[in-house]
């Protein structure tokens, strides 16, 4: 089992070409979206894989002080990784582990609301994404929106709305933003639109939360665009801009979609970050 040392040449500021090298001989692409004990000595950990999808790997020997994966399986970093089956068993879901280093690129180092964001996209994908079912751009988009989580509350809150829209799209529920779902009428630029869990894009009624048709239509002009074009965060700015116009109302509207596919079980990450901020204002309280 591997690890790309630390140092010049080999670290975060290494050649491209090295990189290449490296990633054809190592392994798929992967981030861990979670790790959980196996054994005294293990682990299964929940990888998301460019080519592959959603996998669970047993690592053996990762809890071990010596071992070398302890420095490679953390989230947020992007990984190279080789996988076995186990013998015998060509359709076990359980994969092995056979090496993993440190995939290249810069160092995502997030703390404070971005972890909090960075393990909240992990569990929409551990939640949402069947196993084995491969989704390359949304690995991108996730690399991507990792790193636009920090510091800035704008845009943190932008990529996530736009993160979310792509992963409810990429999964095949996310209703289409230039026309109607029931009637298929074209969105007008000038009317308001509603998005309901078992409706779709609806006009909206009085007092109902909505978006604008223009930010609808420019909604759907990003999404398509991104499908369609390249990768990166440049390929994602033009949906962040529109994210980032609608936050209050997305934000409310995405929120209700996810509660419907997630089956009505809430997110431990959403209820963690409540029960913190609660901490945090009681222990702000003046004491009488």
């Amino acid at each position: 089992m591997s690890v790309a040392p630390d140092h010049a040449g080999t670290g975060p500021g290494a050649a491209a070409s090295g990189s290449t090298r490296r990633s054809a001989a190592a392994g798929q692409s992967a981030f861990v979206l979670h790790s959980y004990d196996w054994s005294e000595s293990s682990l299964i950990v929940e990888l998301f894989m460019r080519e592959a999808g959603r996998i669970a790997a047993v690592a053996k020997g990762a809890k071990r002080p010596t071992s070398q994966l302890r420095a490679v399986l953390l989230p947020f970093q992007p990984v190279l990784v080789q996988l076995a089956r186990t013998k015998g068993d060509a359709s076990a879901e359980v994969r092995t582990l056979r090496s993993a280093e440190w995939g290249g690129g810069d160092v995502v180092a997030l703390h404070g609301a971005g972890w909090f964001a960075g393990f909240y996209l992990n569990e929409l994908l551990l939640r949402l994404l069947a196993r084995d079912d491969p989704h390359p751009r949304l690995f991108d988009a996730y690399a991507a929106t990792v790193g636009s989580l920090g510091d800035n509350e704008l845009r943190s809150e932008a990529a996530l709305r736009a993160f979310e829209l792509l992963l409810l799209r990429e999964t095949g529920v996310l209703p289409e933003f230039g026309r109607t779902t029931l009637t298929q009428q074209p969105v007008s630029a000038g009317g308001r639109y509603a998005l309901r869990v078992e409706q779709g894009l609806v006009e909206a009624a009085p007092g109902e939360p909505a978006l604008p048709g223009t930010a609808c239509l420019e909604l759907a002009a990003a999404l398509d665009d991104w499908a369609a074009g390249s990768v990166g965060v440049p390929a994602l700015q033009p949906l962040h801009a529109v994210c980032a116009s609608e936050l209050p109302t997305l934000k409310q509207l995405l929120r209700a979609q996810l509660h419907y596919h997630l089956g009505g079980t809430p997110l431990r990450t959403r209820q963690v970050v409540i029960d913190s901020q609660r901490l945090l204002d009681a222990a702000s309280a003046p004491t009488r």
